[in-house]
């Protein structure tokens, strides 16, 4: 994810992080079976996903802890 996308990200409410991340975990299972079947081409998609789940879930927990 580039900087411009994590900022716009980090500015977006917790609810809408939430559905966001759902998208992005739907993609990841997605991906994982096309790996298994061989249906994949480009692998670093599957990092790039999986990282952007991670920044995703820092920041829902960032959000959460100072309330």
């Amino acid at each position: 994810m580039k900087k411009k996308n994590f900022q716009e990200i980090k500015n977006k409410p917790v609810a809408e992080l939430q559905k966001e991340l759902v998208g992005y975990r739907e993609r990841f299972r997605v991906l994982k079976f096309d790996l298994a079947a061989g249906k994949v081409k480009n692998i670093r998609e599957i990092k790039e996903v999986k990282k952007t789940i991670a920044q995703i879930l820092t920041i829902i927990n960032n959000k959460e802890s100072r309330k």
